[in-house]
């Protein structure tokens, strides 16, 4: 039996980078998965592949920003696949490079609402669900940016450490009832990530330089297997945890 064989997952910016790496290690694991994203095209795009990998794949396009579209994927989730065990709250808009003092509302709101509150609203629709099953594993994502503070990275690296801080929190809260809560930190190529190569390739090559491992990441070889780790009774008492998933970029 392969180590994610009867456990369903929901995966929010399923469609590509850091969600569609993992959705591939969940495949390979055999979970039954919903991915969730903006953009129906490219969630139906990756759906064969992750099949072929030996999953069952729903999709149901949503807004991680909505509460009301939060709600709705774990209704469908369930109805689909009887219940939820593990989500992996991925959504994140950014805006890279961005001075902060010209952030103006939509910018903060877009990095915020797609962040914080997306992860707010997801772990708070599975939580019932997730009880009822005797537990489940929610794994957030920070960053190196809200560590690091590098310039550019002021309202996306709050918007991190702050989902950090929640995940401490909500594994207290939401321990009694056997659900697991802990934080990725990841480093790797990705859609967004490759637009900044293209568009800083000085702060990237600076970047690398702080890689240990003086490469980048990647989402399915790298993060994935770490988020396959969270996900099983392998980790059964990890808890309330951040892991730096970076090649050495990030020691604590």
């Amino acid at each position: 039996m392969k180590r994610l064989s009867n456990k369903v997952a929901i995966i929010t910016g399923g469609g590509q980078g850091v969600g569609l790496g993992i959705a591939q290690a969940f495949a390979d694991e055999g979970a039954s998965i919903v991915l969730t994203g903006r953009t129906p095209d490219k969630l139906a795009a990756v759906v064969p592949d992750l099949e072929a990998r030996g999953a069952k794949v729903a999709i149901h396009p949503a807004d991680a920003r909505s509460r009301a579209d939060a709600n709705k994927v774990v209704e469908f989730t369930v109805e689909t696949f009887g219940g939820i065990d593990i989500l992996v709250n991925n959504a994140q808009s950014t805006i890279p490079g961005l001075s902060f003092k010209d952030y103006g509302d939509e910018e903060i709101a877009s990095t915020v609402e797609s962040g914080l509150y997306g992860t707010i609203y997801h772990m708070q629709a599975v939580w019932p669900h997730m009880a009822k099953r005797g537990g489940g594993s929610i794994i957030n994502f920070g960053s190196r940016q809200g560590i690091v503070a590098p310039a550019g990275y002021s309202v996306y690296g709050a918007t991190k450490e702050a989902i950090r801080g929640l995940s401490r929190v909500a594994a207290r809260e939401m321990g009694p009832d056997g659900i697991r809560v802990n934080v990725i930190n990841p480093s790797a190529m990705s859609p967004a990530a490759l637009k900044w190569l293209s568009d800083f390739p000085e702060e990237a090559a600076s970047n690398l330089l702080e890689v240990s491992l003086r490469r980048w990441g990647d989402a399915n070889k790298d993060i994935g297997p770490v988020a396959v780790f969270l996900a099983t009774d392998e980790s059964q008492y990890v808890s309330g945890q951040t892991i730096n998933v970076d090649g050495g970029m990030v020691m604590l």
